[in-house]
């Protein structure tokens, strides 16, 4: 059978994905580019907030639209579990797969196709069987990719849906991940981005306390040319001397962190139920900076959160003025039914929220522009992500993640998935822009 898959959602998603697409080849069916060749639509959709069940539902009837007679339409990922009755609701959808069945794609176009079940020779793996054997845990394009070292999630936060969505953290063996960095590196991938609900919980599940420091230094032993190794996703709370250490020794992990912080305000972040030490967090963000030189921090916050008062939202604001953060994002709170956030008094009304989210913009535009003039005159090294017919090489700089922040837009040509040097002569709100530097 000809399958149409889209990704929507977060990067773990993409992995879902890729997994899926070589289960599917495997067993003899083509990938296409486009959905009017297809015998069957799969939507791999995001079930995380309101805006992105939107999307996915947009998606899925749009496609519900235009199919065919003997067209079928999967809905797959998170809003296959926990918000099924929505996915039920869209005329056209022919099956379900949740988050955690995605192993079994083969076996359902099978059905889908009137085929009997599979036999015994077609074992139905369960998503940590996939992993542990290696199916689903990265997906790359160009020169990176994304390695997906742990599944599901036992953090609590009051106003996240992702525990009822994906289940308990289960940690991917370490062995298969290695294997799976050699695999990347051999086929040309130059970086390695670790992602996770949570990366700084990994081995937890198997009573470790610094697993991933462990694992960080035992890929960078078993791929030793891997240039870039990038850590997204990591937790305040579990950032331990130990990974400080290791995240500052070795030069191929990149000068970038992922925390998301959510809020600066301790009785925010009880109610949030987050770390709620503001005093316990500055001084690890002052760990990290004199630690690591060149760092860049990236953190996600939320305003409108319920309860939010005009002192706590002037925390935040003051958090941000103060530590300067290089990257950003900020995203008004989104009532999630379920969760104990939803639960709460004193609900902020969303015009209240998205003023908030837009007075912290602007104060961020600022402080990423400044940050951007002080690497003018520098030479970094990027990699290289396409080359337009103008002769304008686009790629990220070690302190960019793919997807979340800005590119470097540079003069001359170079092979895209390449590292080459470029020289900064100029900086725009979230863009840098220079000249290949001829070696």
């Amino acid at each position: 059978m000809k399958v149409y898959l889209v990704t929507l959602g977060c990067p773990k998603n993409e992995v879902d994905s890729a997994g899926m697409a070589w289960q599917l080849e495997r067993a003899g069916h083509r990938l296409v580019e486009r959905p009017q060749w297809a015998d069957v639509l799969i939507v791999n959709t995001c079930g995380f907030i309101a805006p992105a069940r939107e999307e996915s539902l947009g998606v899925l009837r749009e496609l519900a639209e235009d199919k065919r007679p003997g067209q079928h339409l999967v809905a797959a990922g998170c809003m296959a579990g926990l918000y099924a009755d929505q996915l039920r609701g869209v005329s056209g959808v022919d099956a379900l797969l949740d988050t955690l069945r995605w192993p079994e794609i083969v076996q359902l176009l099978q059905r889908l196709e009137g085929k009997p079940p599979a036999g015994p020779g077609q074992r139905i793996l369960s998503s940590s069987e996939a992993a542990r054997e290696g199916i689903g845990l990265s997906a790359a394009w160009g020169g990176s990719a994304y390695l997906k070292i742990a599944d599901g999630c036992d953090a609590r936060c009051a106003f996240c849906t992702i525990p009822r969505i994906k289940g308990p953290y289960r940690s991917v063996p370490q062995e298969n991940l290695l294997a799976e960095a050699r695999v990347l590196v051999e086929a040309g991938v130059r970086e390695i981005i670790l992602i996770a609900q949570d990366t700084t919980a990994y081995g937890r599940d198997w009573g470790l306390r610094d697993g991933l420091a462990e694992l960080l230094e035992a890929l960078l032993r078993h791929v030793p040319e891997l240039p870039w190794l990038r850590l997204m996703y990591t937790y305040p709370g579990r950032i331990t001397p130990r990974l400080v250490e290791v995240l500052a020794s070795h030069p191929q992990i990149c000068p970038y962190l992922d925390i998301p912080l959510q809020h600066a305000h301790p009785d925010t972040l009880r109610r949030m139920g987050r770390p709620a030490d503001p005093k316990a967090l500055r001084g690890l963000l002052r760990r990290l900076r004199r630690a690591i030189p060149d760092l860049v921090l990236r953190t996600t916050l939320i305003v409108g959160y319920p309860g939010e008062t005009e002192q706590e939202f002037a925390a935040l604001r003051d958090l941000v003025l103060e530590q300067a953060f290089e990257r950003l994002g900020i995203f008004p709170y989104y009532r999630e039914a379920g969760t104990p956030a939803a639960e709460l008094p004193e609900q902020v009304p969303a015009e209240v929220a998205l003023a908030r989210r837009d007075e912290l913009m602007q104060l961020q535009q600022q402080i990423v522009q400044r940050w951007g003039e002080r690497q003018v005159g520098r030479t970094v090294e990027v990699l290289v992500e396409g080359v337009s017919e103008e002769g304008i090489t686009v790629g990220r700089s070690h302190w960019d993640a793919p997807e979340v922040d800005g590119l470097v837009l540079a003069q001359g040509q170079a092979e895209i998935g390449s590292l080459v040097p470029v020289r900064i002569d100029a900086a725009s709100v979230y863009d840098l822009w220079g000249t290949v530097v001829e070696e």
